[in-house]
């Protein structure tokens, strides 16, 4: 029951900040968040997956990650860094979108275990003793 009013509240607040002004050229909350989560497992990808082989130039291939990133969302790379200053410089907002990131995520997490779950509990075999 608590977990559902939080999540009710955060929704709520996402929804109000989706509405809230932001400078022309700045990305909204909603489109901010999701370029900024796709943007934080591209960096984490490049740094841990890469930084396994000494070959490989971990700084290029994030530049390369961060422009597929980019295009997938449709914005430049001047956007996004005008954006994130923008939030960076408006603690609040920042803390907002990042909390409602952690909040989201950990919904789908959690949607994920519960299939999982289910799927093992559908797989299992049942014994039964021998007569």
């Amino acid at each position: 029951m608590r977990s559902l009013l939080y999540l009710t509240l955060v929704h709520l607040f996402v929804v109000s900040c989706s509405k809230s002004k932001v400078p022309d050229g700045v990305l909204g909350p909603e489109k901010m968040q999701a370029v900024y989560w796709d943007y934080i497992r591209a960096d984490v990808f490049a740094k841990e997956m890469l930084s396994k082989d000494s070959l490989n130039n971990i700084d290029s291939f994030n530049i390369q990650l961060q422009q597929q990133l980019f295009e997938k969302h449709n914005i430049t790379k001047e956007t996004f860094y005008k954006s994130y200053e923008y939030y960076i410089s408006h603690q609040l907002l920042m803390k907002d979108m990042l909390d409602t990131m952690q909040v989201r995520q950990q919904q789908k997490w959690l949607q994920y275990s519960d299939s999982i779950q289910i799927k093992m509990a559908n797989d299992s075999i049942v014994l039964s003793k021998p007569d």
